[in-house]
C-alpha cells in the first residue's frame, strides 16, 4: 500500500493520506482529493498518476512549485519509498511499504470510497447548479467526471437528430485538447448508443469486442468508460471518459458512481439546452421585430404597409386624424406613432376614452371648469385640453360621444378655444386633435346619431386598422413578443407555441385582435403545465386545429401539387412532364383526374 505522510510543522503532527485512487489530485480548491491549506498553494497543484504498480508525481502547470528532495519537479517524477515532496511550503512524505496508522472507523476501504465518490458528487453538482449556459456547463460537467473518474482525458457526444457531434474534450489539466476526434473510440461510443448501457473497457487492446476495431488499433486504447445520457428515455448524448496508459483504471465502483452522475447531468445538459434555445428564439425574435418594426407598431404584412405610410405623410403636419378599426387592432398605438413623429413629439399626448365617462362628467374632463360651477367643483381645474397644451389629444371612442358636446368639440376644431364649464371666457389652446373609434361614423350620420359638420372635421384623413385576422404571418410575430414582454413583466419562465397552437392562432378569428390574444397568451403562460403552449392553454375551439392526414393521402396531396407546378413550367406539355419527372405519361394523366379543375 501506498500512502502519504503529511507533516504539520506547526504543532509537530502528521497525518496520512492513502493513495487509492488511479489519479489523485491534489490542491487547496475542496473538490481535490487531498484538499491542503498552504499561502502558496493553487487550486489544483500537482496530481499523482498511478501506471501498474508505480506512482507518479507531476505538477499540474510549468509555474507550479513542486520539489522533490530538494529538486524541482518540471514534468513528472516516479515516486519511490521515502521520497520527501514540498508543495506550496508544504511538506509530505511517500511511504510504499508498511500500513498507515488504525482508523477507528472500520468502514471498508469499498465503502469508504462509495461515500467518498456519493460526497463528491453532491459537490460538484452543487457547482455545476451555478452555470446555465451550455458551452460552460458542458465545460465544467466533463472537468468534474475526469476529477470523479480519476481519468487523464474525457469527452461529450451530444446526439442531434440521428448524427452525433464531439461537443467538449478535455483533459486532467482542465485544457482542451487539440485534434479532438482522434482520442477516442467510434466503436466503443456506437455500442453504448446502440445499447444505451454504461461501459467498462479493462484493456481495449486485447478485448474481444473491440480489438479488432480499427479506431482501437490506430490509438492503441488502454481503459475505457463510456456513460450514456439519458433524459426522460430519451439519449441526449455519451460520456467517454479515458486513460490511453493505464489498463484496468475502471473497475464497477466508479461505473456506479459515474452513471449516478450522468443521471444528474443528463438533466443540467437538457435544461441547459432549453434555456440557450430560448435565449436563441429570443435573439432571432428581437431581429424579427427590429426588421419588421414600424415605432412601436409590430408587422410587415401587405395590410399594414398602407398604415405605415400614411402615418409618415401625416405625422408632420396638424390635421386631423381618424383612426378606425374593430376593438384591440391598436387605435392607440398608431396615435402615438404619429404623435411620436410629429413636430409635437416633446409635448404631452393625453387619451380620453370617451366612452368610459359618464355624460354629465365628460364636458368638465374634456374643457375644465370653474370653482362652484357645479355640486362638488370646490375648485378651479384643468381639463384635458389644457393638459394637452402644446401637444397631442387622442380622442378615444369618439362615436360614443353624446350630442350635445360634438356641439363644443367642433368649435375647439374650429377656432382652438375652449371654454371651461361655469365659465363664459375663451381659452386658447395649441393642440393637435386625433380620434379613434370601432364604430362606424357614417352610419351614425345616417342614423342622425352623430354630426355631419364634426365627422368631416374629424375625418381629414382617415386611417383604417386591418383586424389581426387579415395580417397573415404577422400574427405569430406579435404572438412571440407577446410572450417575450408578458414573461419579463411577470417574471416567469418563457414557453414556446407549439406547432398545432402556431397554425391554431393563425386559423381563428381573434374578435377582440391584439388584446383578446394577449389576454388568451397571459393565461396560458400561467396555468399551461407543458413546456410549450398548446391549442388547450389558449382556448382555441376544435375547428381551428389542424385536420391530420393519413400519410398516404398527404403523399398523394404533395406529388398532384408538384405535378401541377412541372406541368404549369413546361406550359402543359404533359410529355415534358412526365420526362421531367421520370414517370410513365399514364402516371400524370391519372394525378391530372384528381385535379379540381378537372371535374
Amino acid at each position: 500500500m501506498s500512502f502519504l505522510q503529511i507533516l504539520n510543522e506547526e504543532d509537530e503532527t502528521s497525518s496520512t493520506y492513502v493513495l487509492r485512487r488511479s489519479i489523485t489530485s491534489i490542491g487547496s480548491d475542496p473538490n481535490c482529493d487531498l484538499r491542503l491549506e498552504g499561502a502558496d498553494l493553487t487550486d489544483l497543484h500537482a496530481t499523482i498518476t498511478c501506471e501498474g504498480s508505480q506512482f507518479s508525481l507531476r505538477p499540474s502547470g510549468r509555474k507550479t512549485a513542486v520539489m522533490v528532495n530538494g529538486k524541482k519537479v518540471r514534468r513528472q517524477r516516479v515516486l519511490e519509498h521515502g521520497d520527501k515532496i514540498e508543495l506550496g511550503g508544504l511538506q509530505l512524505n511517500y511511504c510504499l511499504l508498511g500500513q498507515p496508522p488504525a482508523s477507528d472507523d472500520d468502514t471498508s476501504p469499498t465503502q469508504q470510497r462509495r461515500l467518498e465518490g456519493l460526497e463528491q458528487i453532491h459537490r460538484l453538482s452543487l457547482n455545476l447548479l451555478r452555470v446555465d449556459a451550455l458551452d460552460p456547463l458542458l465545460e465544467d460537467l466533463i472537468d468534474s467526471a475526469i476529477q470523479l473518474s480519476g481519468a487523464d482525458k474525457g469527452f461529450l457526444v451530444l446526439l442531434d437528430g440521428d448524427t452525433w457531434s464531439l461537443r467538449v474534450a478535455r483533459n486532467v489539466d482542465a485544457e482542451t485538447l487539440v485534434e479532438q476526434g482522434r482520442h477516442l473510440s467510434d466503436s466503443v461510443l456506437s455500442r453504448v448508443m446502440q445499447t444505451r448501457e454504461p461501459l467498462i473497457v479493462a484493456d481495449a487492446r486485447t478485448d474481444a469486442q473491440f480489438s479488432n476495431a480499427q479506431s482501437v488499433i490506430d490509438l492503441e486504447l488502454c481503459s475505457v468508460l463510456c456513460v450514456p445520457l439519458l433524459d426522460r428515455g430519451e439519449l441526449l448524448g455519451v460520456l467517454y471518459l479515458g486513460n490511453d496508459r493505464v489498463t484496468s483504471q475502471f473497475d464497477e465502483l466508479d461505473l456506479d458512481l459515474l452513471s449516478i452522475f450522468a443521471a444528474q447531468l443528463s438533466l443540467l445538459i437538457s435544461n441547459a439546452i432549453l434555456l440557450d434555445t430560448l435565449r436563441e428564439d429570443k435573439r432571432s425574435l428581437q431581429q424579427q421585430v427590429a426588421q419588421r418594426r414600424f415605432g412601436s407598431l409590430i408587422g410587415a404584412s401587405d395590410a399594414m404597409q398602407p398604415i405605415f405610410h400614411n402615418i409618415e405623410r401625416v405625422a408632420p403636419t396638424d390635421i386631423t386624424v381618424l383612426i378606425t378599426g374593430e376593438t384591440g387592432t391598436g387605435k392607440e398605438l398608431v396615435a402615438e406613432e404619429i404623435h411620436r413623429r410629429s413636430p409635437r413629439c416633446d409635448g404631452p399626448f393625453v387619451t380620453l376614452n370617451c366612452g368610459a365617462i359618464p355624460e354629465n362628467l365628460l364636458e368638465s374632463e374634456l374643457f375644465g371648469h370653474e370653482k362652484g360651477a357645479f355640486t362638488g367643483a370646490s375648485a378651479k381645474k384643468d381639463g384635458k385640453f389644457h393638459v394637452a397644451h402644446g401637444g397631442t389629444i387622442l380622442l378615444d371612442e369618439m362615436g360614443e360621444m353624446p350630442q350635445a358636446l360634438q356641439v363644443k368639440l367642433l368649435r375647439v376644431l374650429q377656432q382652438r378655444t375652449i371654454t371651461r364649464v361655469g365659465s363664459n371666457e375663451e381659452e386658447p389652446v395649441d393642440i393637435r386633435v386625433l380620434a379613434a373609434t370601432n364604430r362606424d361614423l357614417r352610419q351614425r350620420v345616417a342614423d342622425g346619431e352623430f354630426r355631419e359638420d364634426l365627422f368631416y372635421r374629424l375625418n381629414v384623413v382617415e386611417i383604417p386598422l386591418p383586424p389581426l385576422r387579415d395580417r397573415g404571418e404577422d400574427i405569430v410575430l406579435i404572438a412571440r413578443y407577446l410572450i417575450d414582454r408578458i414573461c419579463d413583466q411577470m417574471q416567469i419562465t418563457p414557453k414556446k407555441l407549439s406547432p398545432h397552437a402556431l397554425q391554431g392562432i393563425k386559423k381563428f378569428d381573434w374578435p377582440g385582435n391584439v388584446r383578446q390574444l394577449e389576454n388568451r397568451l397571459k393565461k396560458a403562460l400561467v396555468l399551461a403545465r407543458g413546456a410549450a403552449i398548446s391549442p388547450d392553454d389558449l382556448g382555441l375551439p376544435l375547428d381551428t386545429l389542424p385536420e391530420i392526414q393519413p400519410l398516404a393521402e398527404a403523399k398523394e396531396e404533395f406529388a398532384l401539387e408538384y405535378i401541377l407546378k412541372v406541368l404549369e413550367h413546361n406550359d402543359g406539355n404533359r410529355s415534358q412532364t412526365a420526362r421531367d419527372l421520370d414517370v410513365d405519361p399514364r402516371t400524370i394523366f391519372r394525378y391530372l383526374e384528381k385535379a379540381p379543375s378537372s371535374s
